[in-house]
């Protein structure tokens, strides 16, 4: 596992938030003659009653460049000097598409690519803009989540299809001090390959029978995801000399409301302090977190000086943590 702790001289500030979401939505009665279920059992299991869907005509780039205009308004930044990109659910294997989100912005010719940690990327692509920030390799960077998740789920699978939906999400991240609100003050970072064939979708050297769907063994993953979650959040709590009775937001990967209410217990924080959007678009893998953000500063569970925690764990097996000192930014959000 990698880590890296509060103390540090440059620090990686989170300077503006923007999301964007499909306009297509899909409440759970669109569901029930599909797949055999009912409102009440999507509900009493996920915690989710809608989740969106794109377009046959948008694409996970397209989410990705709003998003990432979105966060640029945020934080009043005409330009960044690099991209990190995190999805799992790409246009295409070849090429990536931070570079063609980078062109689309008129960025120029700054460095860009993609994430794949499945749902940690975010948290990933956020230590990613910190060591190019503490490297002098940019003063700013752009982190973008964008999944599609409804173009990889079997739409027959009621284990899967209830679950996923469609999003982005993006922070601009600026060099600045561990003093500063926004400085993201530790990472905790971890990966188990042994674990790989828990969540996955087949290569095309798998699929004799052409099964190509999202696939996930639903028990193991809760279980792993409960542990690993926990344990990594504890330790940048740790690093950052944080109590569960101090931390004001607790803001997981929204895989579950199950996976979510367990991790919290285990945390042993305070009620209410685990906050999420899993109720209105499900989870959207790397983009959760950043759409959780904004669900929460609009509910407002998250204000500036909230001791803030991030915490995902996603295929690969992998997982990631970060904290926060939450900082005074207006997130702007938008839909396609």
């Amino acid at each position: 596992m990698a880590r890296r702790t509060v103390g540090a001289p440059v620090a990686a500030v989170v300077a503006g938030l923007g999301t964007c979401l499909p306009a297509g939505k899909v409440d759970n009665a669109d569901l029930v003659g599909i797949l055999d279920t009912s409102d009440a059992w999507i509900r009493s299991r996920t915690g989710i009653s809608s989740r969106r869907r794109v377009s046959d005509d948008v694409s996970v780039t397209d989410l990705a460049c709003a998003a990432a205009v979105n966060a640029l308004d945020s934080a009043g930044a005409g330009t960044v000097g690099g991209v990190v990109l995190a999805t799992s659910t790409p246009d295409r294997p070849c090429p990536p598409a931070a570079p063609e989100v980078a062109h689309r912005l008129g960025l120029g010719c700054v460095p860009a690519f993609d994430v794949s940690a499945v749902c940690s990327g975010f948290v990933y692509g956020l230590a990613t803009a910190w060591g190019w920030l503490a490297a002098g390799i940019a003063d700013s960077v752009l982190v973008v989540a964008a999944e599609t998740y409804s173009r990889i789920v079997d739409p027959a699978d009621r284990a899967t299809a209830v679950l996923f939906g469609d999003g982005a999400g993006a922070v601009v991240v600026r060099r600045g001090t561990p003093e500063e609100p926004g400085a993201l003050l530790a990472f905790d970072l971890g990966s188990d390959g042994s674990g790989a064939e828990l969540i996955r979708v087949p290569g095309v050297r798998e699929r004799p029978d052409g099964e190509r769907w999202f696939a996930m063994a639903g028990r193991k993953v809760y279980l792993q995801a409960v542990d690993r979650m926990a344990a990594s959040a504890l330790r940048v709590m740790k690093d950052c000399s944080w109590t569960p009775e101090t931390v004001d937001a607790f803001v997981p990967h929204q895989a579950n409301l199950r996976i979510v209410e367990a991790v919290a217990g285990r945390l042993g924080l305070p009620a209410g302090r685990a906050v999420g959007a899993l109720a209105d678009v499900g989870n959207t893998a790397a983009a959760s977190i950043p759409l959780a953000l904004v669900d929460a500063l609009a509910a407002r569970v998250l204000k500036p000086g909230a001791r803030t925690v991030l915490s995902a764990f996603g295929g690969g097996l992998t997982w990631a943590s970060s904290a926060l000192i939450w900082p005074q930014l207006t997130p702007v959000c938008t839909e396609v």
